[in-house]
């Protein structure tokens, strides 16, 4: 593995990372459920979301990206997530750096692991018992992905806001998102300030749109 692709999530993670895909904008729903019961019901539909898609399934990226900004999105804290995986250099860039941020790594993300959703298919999504307290506004829900192999763990956490339960940070396999980026981000600041970071992801999503043509 070359430096460019070290710290960056596997297949294995990001497709248990994409089960997220069928979310509904359906912000009263998620006002009124518990952040387990949403993440339950989210599960329990990706699958047919999956099935019903062939684009998808054959690593579509405009498919995919279309489905990350109309259906994950809004249940997402993707400011939230990037700023993790920034770390302590995210309060130090302008606004419009973390704008750029937040859109070349969605873009990265997505890019770079298109073709790991439609593995999705035919595997299904188990929970732990939920350990959440009804005052709680920060929560861990934990599942596991089954159906290939060893099965994958897959917890959320969430944050509960005006809007309703919010994903925040996932863990896959042991590891969480914001960690699993956070030290090849910090060196590449480190070298090249915000905006070499910003440069870099740039430089991968053209590279990751190339080789997908």
């Amino acid at each position: 593995m070359n430096s460019e692709n070290r710290n960056m999530l596997s297949r294995r993670q990001w497709m248990a990372w994409l089960g997220l895909a069928p979310w509904v904008a359906n912000t009263a729903w998620a006002s009124e459920e518990s952040p387990d019961a949403l993440i339950k019901r989210i599960s329990n539909e990706v699958m047919t979301a999956i099935n019903n898609d062939a684009a998808i399934q054959k690593g579509n990226v405009q498919r995919v990206m279309d489905l990350v900004n109309n259906q994950i999105m809004p249940h997402v804290n993707f400011q939230r997530m990037t700023a993790s995986a920034v770390g302590r250099y995210w309060r130090g860039a302008t606004p419009d750096q973390q704008q750029r941020l937040q859109a070349e790594f969605k873009t990265l993300l997505v890019r770079t692991y298109a073709g790991a959703l439609g593995e999705l298919k035919g595997q299904t999504f188990q929970f732990r018992p939920s350990r959440a307290k009804p005052t709680d506004t920060e929560v861990v829900v934990r599942s596991e992905v089954r159906g290939r192999g060893e099965p994958i763990q897959l917890d959320y956490r969430l944050e509960k806001t005006p809007q309703g339960w919010k994903v925040y940070d996932l863990n896959v396999l042991g590891v969480w998102l914001g960690e699993t980026y956070r030290t090849q981000f910090a060196q590449e600041i480190t070298k090249n300030g915000v905006d070499g970071l910003i440069t870099f992801l740039a430089q991968r999503n053209q590279s990751n749109a190339a080789a997908s043509k």
